[in-house]
């Protein structure tokens, strides 16, 4: 019996929400079977992903209707460009953070074992449910699924974890509670929720109240998911105190799938005309972008933790992908996507060098990290790697989506911009260089030496830096992925993203 090859965008969800249900079962029965099912899954649904990538490529966007009930009658899901991009990206981080995060939760919650994949798998079956559903109410739904799963992951963690948990429901609830205001304000004026069905009707309706609050309640609700300053009081605590492969994951993939959503409804849901001009919304991104970028560099300047600070890096990074996508032109929209990408590889590597330097010392602080290059040579080194990608330096992925970010905004005749976008990149050369210097720098005989009693002498290069292979591989290979976004910048600007960019902004 074969599989209709359309039913994939159904399949790639399926197969991590029917594992989440497998595996407290599974775990009672069987510990050591909760991690095979887990990657297998994971595998699945990213095979899944690379042949929908390969379809849309060679072949156009692919069309699934569950039930055979075709819009807007029945539920759509729908594999385009965008969404084929995002599903690469969010396959390929889910799989890498799951084989680092085996030897990562028995170390920091061995308790919360199975319920931690568990919840993982619903959490990743939400994400990929938000970027292939062609339905505002049912991205809502999956957008629940990946919110819950989401502060739960982060009551994992330890110190003040369910205080930054609890905050991040209530202004997660919040941000939900915007974005479904926002669907039933569509719904009212178009009596659809199907987006292809909506692209159709509301050019006609663009002069409502109706809609235009309802985009507003979108913009608010959408600002709060992925923390945009001054919304983003919820992202530092929650970063901070998740387990490190949580901080990884969520810092990968939920704030970036926010930024998802307020794309594809803004440039594809409706035309950019309507919040360039009619109703100008993209004004107050770029400038709220812009804002973002450089207070959150500077707030990740002042801080002595080395996962808040890159906690307050991330709120900075959102500005650059905000800017980007309120430019509305080619340029812009080419680097917002670009930096999301890289941001995505570059800050989800990050965070597991944290989680292998707490592996290895049990350590976070910024100013504990002296001379730990010395001992953890493979960790220091893909930390400066990845830093230097965050910082714009070539031939890293970042360097590139700031340059389309610096032309897009000569384009759009905003200099004041580029300033930002400039300076925003030598704050986040400072703070790097600060914990770099600390990395690669002798400890004095005053200093406390105390990670010393935990690292024996200097660790040869063969020797892995005394950290399993299932943590340092995973590691590498993110920040890899930014290396490979720089290098073949063209091939994947033309093969995905010139693609993506709706018509009306080419002409």
């Amino acid at each position: 019996m074969s599989i209709d090859q359309n039913a994939a965008p159904a399949l790639i969800i399926a197969c991590p929400l029917i594992a989440s249900f497998v595996l407290p079962l599974l775990g009672q029965w069987n510990r050591r079977l909760v991690l095979p099912v887990t990657l297998a899954a994971l595998a699945s649904s990213s095979l899944g992903s690379l042949a929908s990538t390969y379809i849309v490529l060679t072949q156009g966007p692919m069309d699934y209707f569950w039930g055979g009930w075709e819009p807007p009658w029945g539920i759509a899901f729908r594999i385009d460009h965008l969404a084929a991009l995002m599903l690469l990206l969010l396959c390929t981080i889910a799989l890498t953070i799951a084989v680092f995060s085996h030897r990562s939760i028995l170390k920091e919650r061995p308790d919360s074992y199975v319920l931690f994949y568990t919840v993982y798998l619903l959490l990743v079956s939400g994400l990929l449910g938000i970027v292939t559903t062609a339905d505002l109410f049912n991205l809502y739904v999956f957008l629940e699924i990946t919110s819950i799963a989401s502060y739960a992951l982060v009551s994992l963690g330890s110190g003040s974890a369910i205080v930054s948990a609890f905050r991040y429901v209530i202004l997660g609830t919040i941000g939900a509670a915007f974005y479904l205001l926002s669907v039933g304000y569509f719904y009212s004026v178009t009596g659809s929720l199907n987006m292809e069905d909506l692209a159709r009707i509301l050019p006609e309706l663009y002069s409502s109240s109706a809609v235009r609050v309802g985009f507003a309640f979108l913009f608010v609700g959408m600002a709060i998911k992925m923390a945009l300053f001054p919304m983003h009081s919820w992202l530092p605590g929650a970063y901070a105190t998740a387990p490190s492969a949580v901080s990884a994951l969520i810092s990968s993939t939920t704030s970036k799938v926010a930024a998802y959503i307020l794309l594809r409804i803004s440039f594809f849901v409706f035309e950019p005309q309507f919040f360039v001009q009619l109703f100008p919304v993209a004004t107050l991104l770029t400038w709220m972008g812009a804002v973002a970028m450089v207070l959150g560099s500077i707030l990740a300047i002042s801080q002595s933790n080395l996962k808040r600070m890159l906690a307050y890096s991330s709120v900075a990074q959102i500005g650059y992908i905000v800017l980007g996508l309120g430019l509305a032109n080619e340029m812009g929209l080419t680097g917002s996507l670009l930096h999301l990408v890289n941001h995505a590889l570059a800050k989800g590597g990050l965070f597991l060098v944290v989680g292998v330097i707490f592996y290895r010392t049990g350590l976070r602080e910024i100013q504990q990290l002296r001379n730990l290059a010395r001992r953890m040579p493979w960790t220091a080194a893909t930390f400066t790697l990845a830093a230097g990608s965050i910082i714009g330096i070539p031939p890293f992925g970042g360097f590139f989506s700031k340059l389309y970010l610096i032309l897009g905004a000569i384009n759009s005749g905003q200099w004041g911009l580029i300033g930002a976008v400039l300076l925003s990149s030598l704050l986040a050369l400072f703070y790097f260089s600060n914990v770099i210097r600390y990395l690669y720098l002798s400890p004095t005989s005053s200093e406390d030496d105390s990670h010393e009693e935990r690292l024996d002498e200097k660790v040869p290069l063969f020797r892995h830096d005394n950290v399993p292979l299932s943590m340092l591989v995973p590691m590498i290979l993110l920040i890899t992925g930014t290396v490979l976004l720089g290098l073949f910048n063209g091939s994947i600007v033309s093969s995905f993203i010139e693609p993506i960019v709706p018509e009306s902004i080419l002409q």
